[in-house]
């Protein structure tokens, strides 16, 4: 692959660690204001309820965590010389679906057979 796979992929995994950082700050804020709070906050008017906040919070931590993750292991198959070549059946992915998911480990038809 081309310097500029790896150059996306540098600018994915940079965006993606901001996302967790972002979120790591926004959950440690809302556990701050929660140490002085009930637990029970859903019969609060004004707005969102901290359960649900800590909820969206977390999803996305973990959203932002998993792309990191996918990212990272792009850029380990880039690094062996394996980047672009299905972890299933170890026939090329095409080049459209690399453009539309560049951490894609699959071809198309195992990703359909896996559920991914």
């Amino acid at each position: 692959m081309t310097a500029d796979t790896r150059a996306l992929l540098q600018r994915l995994h940079a965006e993606a660690v901001a996302q967790v950082g972002a979120a790591d700050a926004a959950l440690q804020a809302l556990l701050h204001d929660r140490e002085g709070s009930h637990d029970d906050d859903e019969h609060d008017p004004e707005g969102v309820t901290l359960s649900s906040e800590w909820s969206r919070l977390s999803g996305l931590a973990d959203a932002a965590t998993a792309k990191r993750r996918q990212v990272d292991d792009a850029l380990a198959r880039l690094d062996a010389g394996d980047y672009g070549v299905c972890l299933s059946c170890g026939r090329p992915i095409p080049a459209a679906r690399l453009e539309v998911r560049p951490f894609a480990e699959h071809c198309v038809s195992c990703a359909e057979k896996l559920g991914r």
